[in-house]
């Protein structure tokens, strides 16, 4: 439990070490605490130097003249004539004289009553205490507020710079959603190129890339239409004249080749139309558990096949002949692969909150965790073979996926310890959960 625990979290670090969004934020923290560090230190140098080298002995020789001013034992009267003479505040404290120039009107004291540089105190030889300082603000929380009004300023300055550099980096998220698109087939929507920069430059290459890159996709399709709808011509005949074939084994034979090679250009012009998605679809209300019996009914009465179907299900948007041509082919493919298991393939219907699921399961030996990813991709079998004995051509999933994707659903395999599950996950209308609701 602990490692699924801790796995987010690495995954979330991973994110944000290679994130640049990231990085450039923590570089300008970084800087801007450098800088306000840096800053402050010089300043803080700079005045204790100058404090320590002039200031200083300047003030205690001036603050020396105050305090024999004002004479020992201390005259209050001479105190008041001071301060109103210059821009001090004068507190006396000691054996006989309590006296402050501001008592009511001034600042409160701040802290100890002792000796600083901007509070210096003097001690008379008859025990009297004169602190001396600025009649309007002390020099101390000027100082204060300066630095906090400083690091304010390098923050606000940071912020600006931070979201500067996200306004020149903000084509690399359209580039990436682009690049994404185009890695999905989707060649529709081109990236927006708002800048002639070399971000700009970027999007402008990558969009003559998809657009070379979709020619050469189109041309592909339409030479493979072309050469199945010029095949199914010569394969029609050469069917009849094998049915003129005298019976016997080489008759039986040629027949199954033919039919399979016509599965296969059948296979092929229906990939090639569910490339366009929801557009090739012919949908209409369909009850999927009725479906489901009759291709079970149809094409599987002879053979061994568990179902479990959801009573509950509700009628969905759906294409039912391709539909029907999804569970045939996962059916067929898990009989195929658990010849010799224990118990047959199950199949079973549920639902959620917004999805209808079909489940498929065999109970065969399964496949390699590294094939589990690639086995609805085009023509690949995980029989490296390539007996006709174990498999197909490697269509039937690849087809799967693309009626599970038309549909605006996935479509995903697991191993099942024993055996294979593929989950079919088609997501409800909103006419179907407003009814169900």
């Amino acid at each position: 439990m602990r490692r699924r625990a801790a796995d987010p979290r690495r995954r979330g670090w991973r994110r944000v070490r290679h994130s640049l969004g990231a990085r450039l934020v923590l570089m300008f923290l970084v800087l801007a605490l450098a800088v306000t560090v840096t800053f402050m230190v010089g300043m803080q140098s700079a005045f204790r130097g100058g404090w320590q080298d002039y200031a200083r002995p300047l003030v205690n020789h001036y603050v020396d003249l105050l305090a024999a001013e004002i004479g020992t034992p201390p005259d209050p009267e001479r105190a008041q004539a001071l301060a109103q003479r210059v821009p001090l505040r004068i507190r006396i404290d000691g054996p006989s004289v309590h006296w402050d120039s501001q008592p009511k009107d001034g600042p409160a004291w701040h802290g100890e009553m002792g000796d600083s540089p901007w509070r210096p105190v003097r001690v008379l030889a008859d025990g009297h205490r004169i602190t001396f300082s600025l009649a309007d603000l002390s020099q101390e929380r000027r100082t204060r507020i300066t630095g906090w009004a400083t690091l304010a300023v390098l923050l606000l300055l940071t912020a600006c710079a931070y979201a500067f550099a996200r306004h020149l980096l903000r084509p690399l998220r359209e580039i990436r959603a682009g690049a994404i698109r185009y890695g999905a087939g989707d060649f529709s929507q081109p990236i927006v190129v708002r800048r002639r920069d070399e971000l700009g430059v970027l999007a402008d290459q990558i969009n003559r890339m998809a657009g070379d890159l979709r020619d050469r996709l189109d041309a592909k399709r339409a030479l493979l239409l072309a050469i199945s709808h010029e095949l199914r011509s010569p394969l029609t005949r050469a069917r009849v004249n094998a049915e003129l074939v005298e019976e016997g084994g080489a008759r039986d034979a040629l027949l199954r080749d033919l039919g399979q090679m016509r599965d296969l250009i059948t296979d092929l012009l229906e990939s090639e139309r569910l490339v366009a998605g929801h557009e090739a679809l012919h949908r209409e209300p369909c009850d999927f558990n009725a479906l489901v019996r009759g291709v079970v009914a149809a094409q599987f009465a002879e053979r061994a096949v568990e179902l479990e179907l959801d009573a509950a299900l509700p009628q969905a948007s759906l294409d039912p002949a391709r539909l029907r041509l999804l569970v045939r082919n996962l059916l067929d493919n898990a009989l195929r692969h658990s010849a010799g298991a224990p118990r047959p393939p199950q199949l079973r219907t549920t639902q959620t909150p917004a999805h209808l699921r079909l489940v498929v399961r065999d109970h065969g030996p399964g496949v390699a965790p590294e094939q589990l990813a690639q086995l609805a991709q085009a023509f690949y079998r995980t029989d490296s073979a390539r007996q006709r004995e174990t498999g197909g051509v490697g269509l039937g999933l690849y087809l799967c996926r693309l009626i599970a994707q038309a549909h605006g659903g996935e479509l995903a395999f697991r191993n099942a310890e024993p055996g294979l599950e593929a989950t079919l996950s088609l997501p409800l209308d909103a006419s179907t959960m407003a009814a169900r609701n």
